[in-house]
């Protein structure tokens, strides 16, 4: 028997391109592309797909092109990914290959965690990540 509190899923099909903010208290498939901001609980998204604006979620499985920052308690970014703005985590892994442009930044759990449309202060981004094959 399905709980109420049961997660669902969504998914955008690689031939949807939306403008605008997407909210998800669900799990979120995207293989479009999405102009506008980001928040869900968890988010995968295909090698196929664009995302311009800031994504927030508890876990990120990141495959395609990302231009905006990220907040994500578990991030993964995969080979394929192409990744231009900050990226602030709790735990990360990137796959030998993937291209980022911009700043790391632990997220601190004892303070309010910097919300993705907020710029990392100086000093604090930290260069350690976790490769994987």
């Amino acid at each position: 028997m399905a709980s109420k509190n049961s997660s669902t899923f969504s998914v955008l099909g690689s031939d949807l391109a939306i403008t605008g903010n997407i909210k998800a208290s669900a799990d979120l498939h995207i293989d479009g592309n999405v102009e506008g901001d980001i928040a869900c609980t968890s988010l995968v998204q295909g090698e196929t797909s664009k995302v311009i604006g800031a994504v927030e979620a508890e876990s990120a499985r990141l495959a395609g092109t990302v231009e905006g920052s990220i907040s994500a308690r578990e991030l993964v970014i995969l080979k394929s990914a192409k990744i231009t703005g900050d990226v602030f985590y709790d735990a990360l892994t990137i796959e030998q290959g993937a291209q980022v442009e911009g700043r790391f930044a632990h997220r601190d759990p004892k303070k309010n965690a910097p919300s993705a449309g907020n710029p990392i202060p100086e000093g604090k981004a930290k260069p350690e990540l976790q490769l994987a094959n």
